[in-house]
Protein backbone atom coordinates (compact mmCIF):
# COMPACT_ATOMS: atom_id res chain seq x y z
CA UNK A 1 0.00 0.00 0.00
CA UNK A 2 1.30 3.45 -0.83
CA UNK A 3 1.80 6.06 1.86
CA UNK A 4 -1.37 8.17 2.16
CA UNK A 5 -1.26 11.94 2.15
CA UNK A 6 -0.70 13.58 5.54
CA UNK A 7 -4.00 15.40 4.89
CA UNK A 8 -5.79 12.03 4.93
CA UNK A 9 -4.26 10.91 8.23
CA UNK A 10 -5.53 11.90 11.67
CA UNK A 11 -3.26 11.79 14.71
CA UNK A 12 -5.00 9.80 17.44
CA UNK A 13 -2.29 9.49 20.07
CA UNK A 14 1.36 8.88 20.85
CA UNK A 15 3.30 5.90 22.13
CA UNK A 16 4.33 6.62 25.70
CA UNK A 17 5.96 3.36 26.73
CA UNK A 18 6.42 -0.35 26.08
CA UNK A 19 3.85 -2.59 27.78
CA UNK A 20 5.05 -5.98 28.96
CA UNK A 21 7.65 -8.19 27.29
CA UNK A 22 5.82 -9.25 24.12
CA UNK A 23 6.27 -6.01 22.14
CA UNK A 24 3.03 -4.26 23.00
CA UNK A 25 3.04 -0.47 23.21
CA UNK A 26 1.13 1.84 25.54
CA UNK A 27 -0.57 4.66 23.64
CA UNK A 28 -1.67 7.90 25.27
CA UNK A 29 -4.81 8.68 23.22
CA UNK A 30 -5.77 12.26 22.36
CA UNK A 31 -9.44 11.46 22.97
CA UNK A 32 -11.12 10.26 26.16
CA UNK A 33 -13.10 7.84 23.97
CA UNK A 34 -10.56 6.48 21.46
CA UNK A 35 -13.07 4.49 19.38
CA UNK A 36 -11.18 4.92 16.10
CA UNK A 37 -7.88 3.88 17.67
CA UNK A 38 -9.41 0.80 19.26
CA UNK A 39 -11.04 -0.33 16.00
CA UNK A 40 -8.24 0.42 13.52
CA UNK A 41 -6.73 -2.50 11.66
CA UNK A 42 -3.85 -0.44 10.28
CA UNK A 43 -1.96 2.52 11.77
CA UNK A 44 0.84 4.76 10.57
CA UNK A 45 3.67 5.80 12.90
CA UNK A 46 5.76 8.95 12.64
CA UNK A 47 8.79 9.52 14.84
CA UNK A 48 8.85 13.20 13.85
CA UNK A 49 7.30 15.42 16.57
CA UNK A 50 4.11 17.28 15.68
CA UNK A 51 4.50 20.88 14.47
CA UNK A 52 8.25 20.55 14.08
CA UNK A 53 8.99 23.73 12.10
CA UNK A 54 12.26 22.37 10.75
CA UNK A 55 10.73 19.38 8.98
CA UNK A 56 9.09 19.60 5.58
CA UNK A 57 5.83 17.82 4.86
CA UNK A 58 7.59 15.60 2.29
CA UNK A 59 10.16 14.52 4.89
CA UNK A 60 7.42 13.71 7.38
CA UNK A 61 5.46 11.86 4.68
CA UNK A 62 8.54 9.76 3.90
CA UNK A 63 9.03 8.98 7.60
CA UNK A 64 5.64 7.29 7.97
CA UNK A 65 5.71 3.55 8.64
CA UNK A 66 2.63 1.36 8.32
CA UNK A 67 1.81 -1.33 10.89
CA UNK A 68 -1.03 -3.82 11.05
CA UNK A 69 -2.74 -3.92 14.42
CA UNK A 70 -2.95 -7.38 16.01
CA UNK A 71 -4.93 -6.16 19.03
CA UNK A 72 -5.91 -2.99 20.87
CA UNK A 73 -7.55 -2.63 24.28
CA UNK A 74 -8.10 -0.03 26.97
CA UNK A 75 -5.97 -0.25 30.11
CA UNK A 76 -5.92 2.42 32.83
CA UNK A 77 -6.80 5.29 30.50
CA UNK A 78 -4.32 4.22 27.83
CA UNK A 79 -4.67 1.99 24.80
CA UNK A 80 -2.41 -1.05 24.73
CA UNK A 81 -1.66 -2.01 21.13
CA UNK A 82 0.08 -5.05 19.67
CA UNK A 83 1.60 -4.24 16.28
CA UNK A 84 2.59 -6.84 13.70
CA UNK A 85 6.38 -7.04 13.49
CA UNK A 86 6.97 -5.60 16.98
CA UNK A 87 7.70 -8.74 18.98
CA UNK A 88 9.73 -7.77 22.04
CA UNK A 89 10.15 -5.00 24.58
CA UNK A 90 13.24 -3.52 22.89
CA UNK A 91 11.39 -3.10 19.58
CA UNK A 92 8.47 -1.52 21.45
CA UNK A 93 10.76 0.87 23.35
CA UNK A 94 12.30 1.99 20.03
CA UNK A 95 8.84 3.35 19.09
CA UNK A 96 8.48 5.47 22.25
CA UNK A 97 7.34 8.97 21.31
CA UNK A 98 5.99 7.93 17.90
CA UNK A 99 2.76 9.60 16.84
CA UNK A 100 -0.03 7.22 15.80
CA UNK A 101 -2.03 8.25 12.75
CA UNK A 102 -5.04 6.59 11.13
CA UNK A 103 -6.69 7.23 7.78
CA UNK A 104 -9.91 9.21 8.30
CA UNK A 105 -11.87 6.84 6.07
CA UNK A 106 -10.99 3.96 8.43
CA UNK A 107 -12.91 5.51 11.34
CA UNK A 108 -16.10 3.69 12.35
CA UNK A 109 -19.34 5.46 11.42
CA UNK A 110 -20.37 7.92 14.13
CA UNK A 111 -23.79 7.52 15.76
CA UNK A 112 -26.53 10.06 15.06
CA UNK A 113 -25.88 13.27 17.01
CA UNK A 114 -22.24 12.21 17.50
CA UNK A 115 -19.30 13.74 15.69
CA UNK A 116 -15.64 13.14 15.30
CA UNK A 117 -13.99 16.36 16.38
CA UNK A 118 -11.75 16.34 13.35
CA UNK A 119 -14.87 16.70 11.17
CA UNK A 120 -15.86 19.89 12.99
CA UNK A 121 -12.61 21.64 12.13
CA UNK A 122 -13.20 23.98 9.21
CA UNK A 123 -16.94 24.31 9.86
CA UNK A 124 -18.39 27.82 9.75
CA UNK A 125 -19.82 28.86 13.15
CA UNK A 126 -22.91 31.07 13.34
CA UNK A 127 -25.07 32.10 16.28
CA UNK A 128 -28.86 31.99 16.65
CA UNK A 129 -29.02 35.56 15.28
CA UNK A 130 -27.28 34.25 12.12
CA UNK A 131 -24.14 36.30 12.83
CA UNK A 132 -20.89 34.78 11.65
CA UNK A 133 -18.55 33.90 14.51
CA UNK A 134 -15.75 32.48 12.37
CA UNK A 135 -14.37 29.08 11.54
CA UNK A 136 -13.76 26.15 13.87
CA UNK A 137 -9.97 26.03 14.21
CA UNK A 138 -9.66 23.30 16.83
CA UNK A 139 -11.61 21.18 19.30
CA UNK A 140 -9.99 20.13 22.57
CA UNK A 141 -10.95 18.41 25.80
CA UNK A 142 -10.76 20.30 29.09
CA UNK A 143 -11.84 17.50 31.41
CA UNK A 144 -15.51 18.40 31.84
CA UNK A 145 -16.40 18.79 28.14
CA UNK A 146 -15.00 19.69 24.76
CA UNK A 147 -14.08 23.25 23.84
CA UNK A 148 -14.40 24.66 20.33
CA UNK A 149 -11.79 27.24 19.26
CA UNK A 150 -13.38 29.61 16.73
CA UNK A 151 -11.56 32.32 14.84
CA UNK A 152 -10.04 33.51 11.60
CA UNK A 153 -8.98 30.67 9.33
CA UNK A 154 -6.33 32.72 7.53
CA UNK A 155 -4.48 34.14 10.53
CA UNK A 156 -5.42 31.25 12.87
CA UNK A 157 -6.27 33.85 15.56
CA UNK A 158 -8.74 32.43 18.06
CA UNK A 159 -11.64 34.79 18.85
CA UNK A 160 -13.89 32.51 20.92
CA UNK A 161 -13.48 29.46 23.13
CA UNK A 162 -16.94 27.90 23.25
CA UNK A 163 -17.99 24.92 25.39
CA UNK A 164 -19.07 21.96 23.27
CA UNK A 165 -22.23 21.20 25.27
CA UNK A 166 -25.81 20.72 24.07
CA UNK A 167 -26.96 23.95 25.74
CA UNK A 168 -24.62 25.93 23.48
CA UNK A 169 -24.25 23.75 20.36
CA UNK A 170 -27.72 23.86 18.82
CA UNK A 171 -27.05 22.26 15.43
CA UNK A 172 -24.22 20.64 13.54
CA UNK A 173 -24.64 20.20 9.79
CA UNK A 174 -21.57 18.42 8.48
CA UNK A 175 -22.90 18.44 4.90
CA UNK A 176 -23.14 22.25 4.93
CA UNK A 177 -20.05 22.50 7.20
CA UNK A 178 -22.01 24.74 9.61
CA UNK A 179 -22.35 24.80 13.40
CA UNK A 180 -25.12 26.86 15.00
CA UNK A 181 -24.37 28.07 18.52
CA UNK A 182 -26.31 29.82 21.26
CA UNK A 183 -23.46 32.31 21.64
CA UNK A 184 -23.36 36.08 21.31
CA UNK A 185 -20.79 37.72 19.04
CA UNK A 186 -19.76 40.12 21.83
CA UNK A 187 -18.94 37.32 24.30
CA UNK A 188 -15.26 36.62 24.64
Amino acid sequence: MSVPSLNDLIELGAISEAQGLQGQVKVRPHSPEPVALLSSKTVWLSLIPRRDAGVSASTEQASLTQYKVKSAKMHSGNVVVALEGVNDRDQALALKGARILVARDAFPKADDDSYYWVDLIGCHAVNLQDESLGEVLDVTENGAHGVIAIGDATSKNIQYLVPFVKEVVRDVDLLKKTITLDWQSDWQ
